[in-house]
């Protein structure tokens, strides 16, 4: 039990090697604020970015304790990248410790969302009401949407309402720049939760929870990663040449190879079993949601004016 008193062990237990995804997709919403002219208020920034980060790392929490049982009989997982974070499992953190800072986060990220929709903004009340829904009904009981095939979709939601978020909590305002730059962003996001699929479709299957993945089969499932990265780019393009967004956020395409590398690797080598051999798959699929959000956010920026 003195392990759980370690800042180490608490911080481990939220996930922060995908963290990295949220401050990138808070940047494009700033980014697309900052471009279209609007002063920053940085107080408000950081606060949203704060929320966020919460609202994610409570979320893993959450997640962590409803699927306990199904993580402990994943025999196949692949550290750092899939299985949950393991604090239960391996006697780092008791299951009901999990929930409660899970749930402690999320209450935390709502106090802050409450602050920012006084601020003025108060669109950020369905906002933030409907990103904590998610976060919660993705894994929890009644609904437990991660468990019906539906996680893609609620994690693309999710990160999409993130980034236009961040973009109202700067402009006050609505906008279509944080929709046409976050989209493809949150289908990248959607593509990671779909790669972590293919290594855990065992353990998914018998805990009854039903991925894509287990649900299409790592065949099908590999061609469906293809369509949802593919997808992703498709909709940056359109947003570039119907001039929603700057020519220069085509920079987004620099995380097409990585997508495109992954694809090819699921595809030859998702069928089998769950080894080593996916991790490349799941980096990669990291590495390009982050070289979109990165290359997008300087390519809005530099657009300003």
């Amino acid at each position: 039990m003195g392990a759980a008193r370690s800042p180490a062990i608490w911080l481990a237990a939220t996930r922060p090697q995908f963290l990295s995804v949220t401050i990138v997709s808070v940047l494009v919403g700033l980014a697309g604020a900052a471009g279209g002219g609007v002063p920053p208020h940085w107080g408000i920034g950081a606060a949203t970015l704060a929320g966020a980060l919460l609202v994610h790392a409570g979320a893993n929490l959450v997640n962590d304790f409803h699927d306990r049982d199904a993580d402990a009989a994943n025999d196949e997982r692949l550290t750092p990248f899939t299985g949950g974070s393991r604090m239960i499992q391996d006697g780092l953190m008791q299951a009901r410790a999990v929930a409660l800072y899970g749930y402690a986060l999320l209450a935390v990220a709502a106090a802050l969302g409450v602050g920012l929709a006084l601020e003025a903004r108060p669109q950020l009340w369905w906002i933030g009401a409907l990103g904590l829904a998610l976060a919660i009904a993705y894994s929890a009981p009644p609904l437990r949407l991660s468990a019906r095939g539906v996680g893609e979709p609620v994690i693309a939601a999710a990160w999409l309402l993130v980034t236009v978020g961040s973009d109202i909590g700067q402009r006050g305002s609505w906008s279509i720049v944080p929709v046409a730059a976050g989209a493809p962003m949150a289908l990248l996001i959607a593509a990671i939760l779909l790669a972590n699929g293919f290594p855990d479709r065992n353990a998914d299957a018998a805990a009854g929870k039903h991925t894509l993945v287990v649900q299409l089969g790592p065949r099908a499932a590999a061609r469906a990663y293809l369509a949802l990265v593919a997808a992703a780019y498709l909709v940056l393009v359109a947003a570039t040449v119907s001039g929603v967004l700057p020519a220069a956020a085509l920079a987004g395409l620099l995380g097409a190879p990585a997508s495109l590398f992954a694809a090819r690797q699921l595809a030859l080598k998702g069928e089998g079993a769950p080894d080593p051999r996916l991790l490349p798959a799941i980096g990669a699929t990291i590495a390009a949601a982050h070289l979109y959000g990165l290359s997008v956010a300087a390519a809005l920026l530099l657009a300003r004016g």
